[in-house]
């Protein structure tokens, strides 16, 4: 029912079928309430206010994208100085593993005593064994083994292309993919992967400038 204040009376209400201000009052659209041509088409005015509130169309990321920025939330963990890396294990949609660089369990992080690296002037892509942490895709590997989870055929993503010490393990693991965002200076690495049959595929990585993707200083 209208109210008869809306209908320029007081008090009382106003029926369906009833003549208010020279306009048939008729049930209003899906609520079933009543009220006149002219106020169902001010109220229809008014619904722009509530979609306002809806959000617009969106692209959803794809799975590559989807994984990669879970990586990237990843390597937010990581206590290295140098280089912050995040790598994730993903089988059939369904993350299995994951990890990020840093020094071993219940060891001191290069963040309290410093980068052994830099201590030595170890340059980028070279002498990996001379660090204190392990890498990304190495802890996420030791991470399913401990657990016992199976990796082969399944998909590595990392916010860094491997070293040639993780694409050694990940050939040997089974990985069948690599996807990865930033570069890393180590060539042999990438002849490993592909003698082995490895795909890789490089995507960006949101928020991520263009010039970090160039070879950055060593893990």
């Amino acid at each position: 029912m209208l109210s008869g204040a809306a209908c320029g009376r007081v008090g009382g209400s106003v029926g369906e079928g009833e003549v208010c201000g020279g306009s048939e009052v008729m049930a209003g659209p899906r609520t079933g309430s009543v009220g006149t041509v002219t106020g169902m088409v001010e109220g229809l005015a008014g619904y722009e206010g509530h979609m306002d509130g809806v959000p617009e169309p969106r692209s959803r990321p794809g799975w590559d994208e989807y994984f990669m920025q879970v990586a990237r939330v990843v390597a937010g963990r990581s206590t290295c100085l140098r280089r912050q890396v995040g790598a994730v294990i993903v089988r059939d949609k369904r993350i299995l593993a994951t990890g990020y660089n840093g020094a071993p369990t219940g060891l001191p992080h290069c963040l309290d005593i410093g980068c052994l690296r830099d201590q030595v002037g170890a340059l980028s892509g070279e002498r990996q064994e001379l660090c204190r942490a392990s890498h990304a895709e190495q802890n996420a590997l030791v991470q399913a083994a401990r657990y016992g989870i199976a990796v082969e055929g399944a998909t590595l993503y990392s916010t860094t292309f491997p070293c040639s010490i993780c694409a050694k393990m990940l050939v040997n693991a089974g990985i069948r993919r690599v996807v990865y965002g930033e570069e890393y200076a180590d060539v042999l690495a990438r002849e490993i992967l592909e003698l082995a049959g490895t795909e890789v595929v490089r995507i960006g990585i949101p928020g991520l400038r263009d010039e970090e993707h160039s070879p950055a200083p060593a893990q």
